[in-house]
């Protein structure tokens, strides 16, 4: 009986590490643009992210694929193929992970993509406070499960990590404590995200500064105030203590300015004025208005200015306008409306004078 001659060595690990993974490419190559054609167009956005994010990965992991078919079929060493099917082993569960991770991630992406912020839609930045919010969650959840199947799959680090565990439980449970302001803004993330006191766009009042929230993190909520800073704040925050948001069922606001004026100041005519100044801007979105004498003081009558907007930018602009114009108007009409001091003088004092 004659035994065919033993495969070149060198052709062994041409077809192992070149032939094998370039076919498998090939197909996958093949198998991506059929479902790009058929996902062609507007009507599946969700699933063609999904099949476009990740893909990298997903090479990777079936080229690793083929090499690990491919290394038992040829004349290679043992040795050889042990030591390179165990690198390959790990890689593969690595870029499998990371691929999975990935595509589930592309799906709140998609969703992402597909929602316009705008601080009217409300319920819009609802859902993508909460997109944001899990996305972050499933990564950092992904990356750690992979992480450790890779881990686990390395018999000495195995046992090295289980003798720890099962040895120090002081240490678990200072690496508990340690954890504890990690463990805290998670937990705080997903309360977040659940209940939302804050969504992504709102204008908020913390720690005596006005601003919208730019971005929510797995730790953090970045704010950017009315002079453009950045202001950092732990998701832990916004859990604990109370905090201003002036946009959480909707963006309208009603707002007020008061007037100092004298007591011989007609009422009516500032309410005239007032409404006239209010038809003349497109600030003023004509839901609410009024003028009314809250206060009397000693010396002045205080009078309040109610009026709306659509948002806090606009209701801003509109309180600063509605002083402006109102100051000049009492100014120029009615000099004698500014609260005044009188002196009662008595014969003697008035001849003097």
């Amino acid at each position: 009986m004659i035994l065919p001659d033993p495969m070149p060595l060198w052709l062994s690990l041409l077809l192992a590490f070149l032939a094998a993974p370039a076919a498998a490419l090939a197909a996958l190559a093949l198998f991506h643009l059929v479902l790009d054609r058929v996902l062609r167009g507007q009507y599946a956005p969700v699933a063609r992210r999904v099949v476009q994010d990740g893909r990298g990965a997903l090479r990777v992991a079936v080229a690793l694929l083929a090499v690990l078919t491919a290394l038992p079929e040829l004349d290679l060493p043992r040795q050889f193929v042990t030591a390179v099917g165990g690198v390959a082993r790990l890689a593969l569960i690595a870029a499998l992970g990371w691929a999975l991770t990935r595509k589930v991630a592309a799906i709140f992406d998609a969703w992402l993509d597909r929602s316009r912020l705008t601080e009217e839609d409300w319920m819009a930045r609802r859902r993508r406070t909460q997109l944001v919010v899990f996305r972050r969650l499933w990564v950092s959840a992904g990356l750690a499960l992979t992480a450790g199947l890779v881990l686990t799959a390395i018999p000495a680090v195995r046992t090295v990590g289980l003798s720890l565990f099962a040895s120090a439980g002081v240490a678990g449970i200072v690496a508990g404590l340690a954890a504890r302001p990690a463990v805290s803004n998670l937990i705080a993330g997903i309360q977040l995200a659940l209940t939302q006191p804050i969504r992504i766009g709102d204008a908020v009042l913390v720690e005596g500064d006005w601003g919208h929230v730019e971005e929510i993190t797995a730790t953090y909520v970045t704010i950017v105030t009315w002079d453009l800073r950045s202001l950092i704040v732990p998701l832990t925050y916004f859990i604990e203590r109370p905090v201003r948001n002036w946009t959480r069922t909707g963006s309208q606001l009603l707002d007020t300015i008061f007037v100092y004026v004298d007591y011989t100041v007609p009422v009516e005519t500032i309410r005239t004025e007032a409404q006239r100044i209010l038809d003349a801007t497109p600030l003023w979105d004509r839901r609410a208005f009024a003028v009314q004498v809250t206060d009397l003081k000693e010396r002045s009558m205080e009078v309040r200015v109610l009026m709306s907007a659509a948002d806090a930018g606009r209701m801003f602009d509109l309180r600063c306008l509605m002083r402006e114009k109102l100051i000049a108007w009492l100014a120029a009409r009615h000099p004698n409306a500014l609260p005044q001091e009188r002196v009662e003088m008595t014969g003697a004092q008035r001849a003097v004078a």
